[in-house]
């Protein structure tokens, strides 16, 4: 990765269906049970907020919330392994509480896997608390894995 992609500003944009090529290439660098084309593209069809974060061009990251009724759902956020530990995942997460805020949400919730601690450590950081766990929720290797929920009031 050049000096220059790396010194670019991060930009944030609407996600087009355009976007999905590279979006899916991130999603299987940084999952080993990604989401599929069809997942991002009933997101966009839903008219959930889908952005993405690009750095020089390149897409890098990206961001799904779902709001409805008071209430908010981080689907997804990521960004890229080569990307992560830049502060990309944090701009994300605090752009889609600030849209939650636009769409009314009175609470942010998401799930995540009790072995993602980079991500448990920037969703505590941010102030979101533990409320409660789903058994069984993530597939895994050996199984399944559980889901620790998270919530942020707004």
């Amino acid at each position: 990765m050049s000096a220059q992609l790396q010194d670019a500003p991060l930009s944030l944009a609407p996600m087009e269906l355009a976007d999905l090529d590279a979006v899916i290439l991130v999603e299987r660098a940084a999952y080993p049970y990604p989401w599929t084309r069809g997942n991002f593209r009933d997101c966009l069809d839903s008219g959930y907020r889908c952005w993405v974060a690009r750095q020089g061009g390149a897409l890098v990251g990206y961001s799904i919330l779902m709001a409805a009724a008071g209430e908010g759902h981080v689907l997804n956020c990521c960004v890229a392994p080569e990307w992560q530990g830049r502060g990309h995942g944090r701009t994300l997460m605090l752009d889609l509480m600030d849209a939650a805020r636009h769409h009314g949400v009175e609470c942010l919730f998401l799930e995540v896997r009790p072995s993602n601690l980079q991500a448990l450590g920037l969703y505590a950081g941010l102030g979101f608390e533990t409320v409660g766990l789903r058994r069984n929720y993530y597939p895994a290797d050996q199984g399944r894995e559980d889901a620790i929920i998270m919530r942020f009031c707004l």
